[in-house]
């Protein structure tokens, strides 16, 4: 039976509306836990030389800048010269920034402290192309080879050995391939046994 001339019937329309939140949703279940897991690990990034950071002291451009951190983990700062980063987490440096600033200069300092680029990693032994390498956020070992040229001939590919930077003892350890590489890391590809 056809309709009445001058009436239209609309034709139904998948429901779009719950498709597209029931993908956002699942995209968020899998991507949240990621997200959360890069903020913690930058949280707790301990500072090393050769790190760039940016301190920025919010509504004193003069104070605000770009700094690379020397090799005894220390920056100049206008107006209150030298500060020791050593060992210092983002957190804790952004607090050695605040006192340092307070109450002599600022009376409520906001600081905020970012990594702009981080110090190289290095890798050594059974690669095509060893040498020191820009750190990337979230890198694995198999990355830093890929980096490195890939393995040679003789490389052991399945375990690795690193020197963590972070290691004041500077113990070889070894790791899987997949584990990860922090700035500053030494990894050496061992030879393999024939």
């Amino acid at each position: 039976m056809s309709p009445a001339p001058g009436i239209t019937f609309a034709k139904p329309r998948p429901p779009i509306g719950r498709f597209v939140f029931l993908v956002a949703f699942c995209l968020l279940a899998v991507l949240a836990p990621k997200a959360r897991g890069a903020a913690e690990d930058t949280a707790d990034y301990v500072l090393g030389h050769g790190d760039r950071i940016r301190i920025t002291v919010f509504g004193h451009d003069d104070l605000t800048g770009e700094y690379l951190l020397s090799e005894t983990d220390t920056v100049s700062l206008p107006l209150v010269g030298v500060l020791d980063f050593d060992g210092a987490t983002l957190g804790e440096a952004q607090r050695i920034v605040v006192d340092a600033l307070k109450p002599d200069y600022l009376v409520d300092p906001r600081v905020s402290v970012e990594v702009l680029e981080y110090r190289p990693f290095y890798i050594i032994g059974e690669v095509n192309d060893p040498g020191a390498y820009p750190y990337v956020n979230g890198m694995t070992v198999i990355e830093a080879v890929a980096l490195g040229g890939g393995f040679s001939y003789r490389a052991r590919t399945n375990r690795v050995m690193v020197i963590r930077a972070t290691d004041e003892t500077r113990t070889e350890n070894e790791i899987d391939v997949n584990d990860k590489v922090l700035p500053g890391d030494v990894v050496r590809v061992a030879e393999r046994l024939f």
